[in-house]
């Protein structure tokens, strides 16, 4: 008995997928698009060759056990960019886009701008930068070899020169940088919210108690690595802001203030050091 495509694509989602998924896993399986929907539709009555069924029903089951999606892909897209990603990196999240547009906003007429990405994972944020800014001088780090291994890849497939190292945040890292940026761990160590997390990465998650350990490491080497104006930005949860702003403030950092995403939620805080100090 064969199975056709919208025969697949309801039983996928009376097993708990999101309509999308179900589309998107589908279109992977058959070798079609990612935005490809439309031909799902014209192609509803087609049969699903078995192998691919059973391939299909298998990724599925995966998706429903709270495997992200970008995992199954392989792939995922950010600020336009394909990015390789499996689980050696957080999936990227377009809310972390923000981040991209403020320091791009930010260093708009300095020429060769110096950028540090710290906690790089698939290389995202370092990638989006390099990206829109040709003549930026991009380094991105992380504790993780295996990130780091993700995001070399992408960039030698995308042909962007950003320079990786191997290391916790600054440690071991002079500058100066007109612009740091970071999307850090910062969910709380016992927040309830991790399990559904649990095929990512812990340790680009989680961040002590308030999860706020690793935002404060970074803010305490910021400013001995900047360059006189230049700026730290941080991505942080959704209630974090005030945190982040008073952390800021009390290492010496001026015009400390916050970004919001597509949602309103305030998702990045940064601050600038100051001139002539």
């Amino acid at each position: 008995m064969t199975t056709t495509i919208a025969q697949a694509l309801t039983q996928a989602q009376a097993g708990g997928l999101a309509r999308i998924d179900a589309q998107m896993l589908l279109l992977h399986v058959l070798g079609r698009p990612a935005n490809d929907r439309a031909w799902l539709l014209v192609h509803d009555t087609d049969a699903v060759p078995p192998d691919d069924l059973a391939r299909y029903r298998s990724l599925c089951l995966r998706r429903a056990g709270g495997e992200p999606v970008a995992y199954l892909l392989g792939h995922k897209e950010f600020w336009g960019l394909p990015l390789a990603v499996d689980a050696r990196v957080l999936d990227p999240r377009p809310d972390t886009e923000t981040l991209v547009a403020w320091a791009l906003q930010l260093l708009q007429g300095q020429p060769a701008p110096r950028i540090a990405d710290l906690g790089t994972g698939s290389g995202a944020i370092a990638l989006a930068l390099q990206h829109e800014r040709r003549d930026a001088s991009v380094l991105a780090v992380d504790a993780s070899p295996d990130a780091l291994a993700v995001a070399r890849a992408n960039a030698e497939r995308l042909g962007l020169p950003v320079r990786f190292r191997h290391g916790s945040w600054l440690d071991g890292i002079s500058g100066p940088f007109e612009a740091i940026v970071s999307n850090p761990p910062y969910i709380r160590a016992h927040d309830p919210h991790l399990a559904a997390l649990a095929h990512e990465p812990l340790s680009a998650l989680a961040s002590g108690a308030d999860g706020l350990q690793d935002i404060r490491a970074i803010i305490a080497q910021a400013p001995a690595r900047l360059a006189p104006g230049g700026w730290l930005l941080l991505e942080h949860g959704w209630d974090q802001a005030p945190a982040v702003q008073a952390l800021l403030r009390a290492a010496g950092f001026t015009q400390v203030q916050s970004r919001h995403d597509l949602a309103g939620i305030a998702r990045c805080s940064g601050g600038s050091m100051p001139v002539g100090l």
